[in-house]
């Protein structure tokens, strides 16, 4: 027959109108696990207040496009202190603050905390959203449809994940920005175009502008771009990729200056003196005992200063609370792998750990591009090992959605094989979402079902567990219980008025009588304080009610 006088029937028709219409059939359950994914983030946001960093978050990021200032609080580049503070540019949001960090207060916020904070956070739920759309695109072209549908329910319900990306912090657009350099490396690797070189160039210099630990995250990327070929690996220096990677740190560094607003910043070594000196802020200057004599300027060196701040801080450590023991710096080596094992959702845990044995014994095939990206959070556990900011899983978030992108492909080869492991990978998905759904909204404070919220005090604090979220479900207690007289000490920075509470501060090692007394979670560990046991007289009386997951509140008798 002439397929230009082809006469197609109703059948026909029927059956192309059919096949038309599976794509989008196809995209509803990765649709409808994005719309939970997105609901859950906006009840978390509704229902908590903001955290310890976020005020000041906020201010810093309206003086970046108010005055052009990379200052206070310089121990975290701009990116997403800016895209936060995009809707809230206008003179019409506005915090009043008290004092400088780490004496910092937020007193009151125009037109008010909640407004602010749907506003800001709602940045980051799209950030969060960007990378459920890359880690299911991604591990839809690596494995297959069901793999990525897998990664996304197990991404959809991930505490960690729905609280980080829902917060006006920096943690958010690090782990995206590290997976979206590791996936458009593959891509570049697979077609190293001029555009996708250029693309690549753009990611790398967003990663630079994200967090000052993804330096490392960097030069991972930067010597894969060297040695990697579309059939291999080059070994010979000869034959690396000197050009791209040329092209590559040209335009990361000049999309780094331009974060930074295309400021350039002046060393000056003279007459014993060192000067720096920056933009819309005061100089730095120090005695230094040598000859030398030089002026030199330096594009984005607010960029310089805060690594350098960073370096010293990770020296010096930082208060941390781990496993009952209070410490003023620090450093434990077994910090992160604890908190993974706390804190990450047990079947997540459990699929990986399973995986890794099978691929152990050559059950599964783990292809060479997952090797490849793999680079990346291996390298980066490393740092968190030694590290000396042990204070929560946030900075160990970048590893999990490779975790995710592992697990999806691994299980997607034995369902293949068997129906049985399908049927045992959905009823994992199943028992992963009630294991999420436990904690709603009070996502932040997550922890395994095997430790009992009224313990996880006992093992760790910060943002693990207490980050200052709980004033909005303080303020419902007061609303109930208006007869009370409500004592309070809490890891905040916002002034308790600016979300309408009528409390008296308790301070340190202060004891009162006849009244509520509510203690956050990390006051009770005494991590941030002077006598690390300041507020355990508590103890003494029963636990009255636990609010948000965080605050425990004590009714105390009259002498």
């Amino acid at each position: 027959m002439n397929p230009a006088t082809a006469v197609h029937s109703p059948t026909q028709s029927a059956g192309a109108t059919a096949l038309a219409a599976r794509p989008p059939m196809r995209l509803l359950l990765p649709l409808a696990l994005l719309a939970i994914y997105v609901a859950q983030c906006a009840w978390f946001i509704r229902t908590q207040s903001f955290t310890f960093d976020e005020p000041v978050h906020i201010v810093t990021g309206q003086e970046m496009w108010r005055e052009g200032r990379f200052q206070d609080w310089n121990d975290h580049p701009p990116l997403q202190r800016l895209l936060c503070t995009l809707p809230l540019i206008g003179s019409r949001w506005q915090v009043d603050v008290q004092g400088h960090f780490p004496d910092f207060l937020a007193l009151r916020f125009h037109p008010s905390p909640q407004a602010m904070a749907d506003r800001g956070r709602a940045v980051s739920v799209l950030l969060g959203i960007i990378l459920a759309l890359v880690l299911w695109t991604t591990a839809r072209r690596m494995f297959s449809e069901g793999a990525a549908n897998l990664a996304l329910g197990l991404f959809a319900f991930s505490p960690a994940l729905i609280a980080h990306y829902s917060l006006i912090t920096t943690d958010g657009i690090g782990v995206l920005m590290i997976f979206a350099t590791a996936v458009q490396l593959l891509r570049w690797r697979r077609h190293p175009s001029a555009g996708e070189t250029a693309l690549l160039g753009v990611v790398m210099g967003l990663l630079l502008l994200a967090k000052f630990y993804t330096p490392p995250m960097f030069l991972v990327a930067l010597a894969w771009i060297l040695v990697l070929k579309p059939q291999g690996v080059a070994i010979n220096p000869r034959r690396w990729n000197w050009r791209a990677a040329a092209e590559v740190c040209a335009l990361a560094f000049l999309l780094l200056w331009a974060g930074y607003f295309f400021h350039v910043s002046h060393l000056t070594m003279r007459d014993g003196r060192f000067v720096a000196t920056f933009p819309h802020r005061p100089a730095i200057i120090k005695n230094m005992r040598t000859p030398v004599n030089f002026s030199i300027p330096i594009p984005a060196g607010e960029y310089l200063d805060g690594l350098r701040n960073v370096a010293f801080h990770n020296h010096r450590g930082h208060q941390a609370f781990f496993l009952g023991t209070a410490s003023a710096k620090g450093g434990w080596k077994l910090y992160y792998p604890t908190v993974m094992l706390l804190k990450w959702p047990t079947m997540v845990l459990v699929l990986f750990l399973a995986l890794l044995l099978l691929s152990a014994r050559r059950r599964i095939t783990v292809p060479r591009d997952l090797l490849i990206m793999a680079s990346f959070p291996a390298v980066y556990f490393v740092f968190a090992i030694f590290s000396h900011i042990d204070i929560g899983d946030r900075h160990i978030l970048p590893m999990y959605p490779f975790v995710l992108l592992f697990v999806a492909g691994g299980w997607a080869q034995l369902a293949r094989r068997s129906r049985l492991v399908l049927a045992l990978v959905l009823l994992a998905v199943g028992l992963n979402a009630a294991d999420g759904l436990r904690y709603a909204p009070d996502y932040l404070s997550y922890f395994t079902p095997f430790i009992s919220p009224h313990r996880t005090d006992e093992l760790l604090s910060d943002s693990n567990l207490d980050w200052g979220q709980g004033l909005l479900a303080l303020r419902h207690y007061q609303n109930m219980h208006p007869q009370e007289k409500i004592y309070l000490t809490y890891f905040g920075s916002v002034d308790p008025a600016a979300y309408g509470l009528r409390v008296e501060q308790l301070a340190e090692n202060q004891r009162v009588s006849g009244a509520t007394v509510v203690v956050s979670a990390t006051q009770m560990t005494g991590q941030m304080l002077q006598d690390f046991n300041a507020y355990h007289w508590v103890l003494r009386y029963p636990e009255k009610a636990m609010l948000d997951h965080s605050l425990y509140v004590f009714q105390i008798p009259p002498h």
